[in-house]
């Protein structure tokens, strides 16, 4: 289909053409307006009050170009090349995972339970740090503490570490395999809090999986091996142990479905004074919080 005119009600019509098999017709325009803000910085309002008025032609073929895109299933923050993350921009590409909501909420827990404190005696760490999202919002908005990313990709931490100049902030990235014990003991540095959200997904559950994840966001960031799924827990659990300081705070981001094996891992671990599972706005058991002894 050719788009009938420069104007954009014509371009949504085009979008309705080629999308309306991949996304209910409320999502396509929600992200049509996120195609309006980004490359015409247009507000919702402005969207609907200009609905009628012509593009120049390099704006028009940006928004043409990203309709092909989404129709080929690739994700509206790989094409932009950023996401939006606790009012934040960060970029993202094809070495990091996207952002999820459920992520924000462990990060507004920790900044929520942790502003009222003094800050400089914080030493956060970050495991599997992907696009720096986690620590680079801590460091925003607790800005006194001390914080580090750790990460198993070179490429993510590279991200991570523009993203962390793109927001002002100054965070420290280290290359790091958490489930390699002989790199784990160089890391000598203890930390008052520590929060992973690592990967979590069993490659069975991969055919339920949307494929727009499945074929453009990194495999190594999201899934884990069948037969022991919450192997990355339970070696930053036994990390603690040496590198988590007295009355220090490990926070979790957990696949429901194994969310109890979790918590019962680190009670049986004797490290910490007590354990508690959060639900998430879904009512999932989606966190665990944990403080050691």
């Amino acid at each position: 289909m050719k788009i009938a005119t420069n104007k954009l009600s014509d371009l949504y019509e085009f979008y309705k053409t080629e999308l309306l098999t991949v996304y209910e017709e409320s999502e396509l325009y929600a992200i049509f307006e996120l195609v309006c803000e980004h490359y015409l910085s247009y507000t919702k309002t402005d969207t609907r009050l200009k609905f009628h008025e012509n593009l120049n032609q390099s704006d028009v073929l940006k928004i043409y170009d990203t309709a092909k895109a989404l129709k080929k299933g690739m994700p509206i923050q790989y094409i932009f090349g950023e996401a939006d993350f606790y009012n934040l921009k960060f970029k993202v590409n094809s070495s990091t995972l996207i952002p999820r909501p459920e992520t924000e909420e462990l990060v507004d827990l920790i900044i929520k339970e942790h502003q009222t404190i003094k800050q400089e005696t914080l030493n956060i760490l970050d495991i599997g740090t992907g696009s720096g999202c986690i620590p680079i919002t801590l460091k925003k908005h607790l800005p006194s503490a001390k914080v580090t990313g750790v990460d198993i990709s070179e490429k993510a931490l590279d991200v991570a570490k523009t993203n962390a100049k793109k927001n002002n902030v100054e965070v420290e990235f280290i290359k790091l395999n958490i489930l390699d014990l002989s790199q784990i003991l160089n890391l000598i540095s203890k930390f008052s809090l520590i929060v992973s959200n690592p990967p979590y997904v069993l490659k069975l559950e991969a055919t339920q999986m949307d494929n727009r994840v499945l074929d453009h966001e990194p495999h190594l960031a999201l899934f884990v091996e069948d037969n022991d799924p919450i192997i990355f827990y339970k070696r930053i659990i036994d990390f603690c142990k040496s590198n988590l300081t007295e009355k220090g705070t490990l926070y979790f981001e957990l696949n429901p479905l194994y969310a109890s094996e979790v918590e019962n891992y680190a009670n049986d671990s004797n490290l910490f004074n007590f354990t508690e599972l959060i639900k998430d706005m879904s009512g999932k058991q989606r966190f665990l919080k944990a403080q050691k002894k």
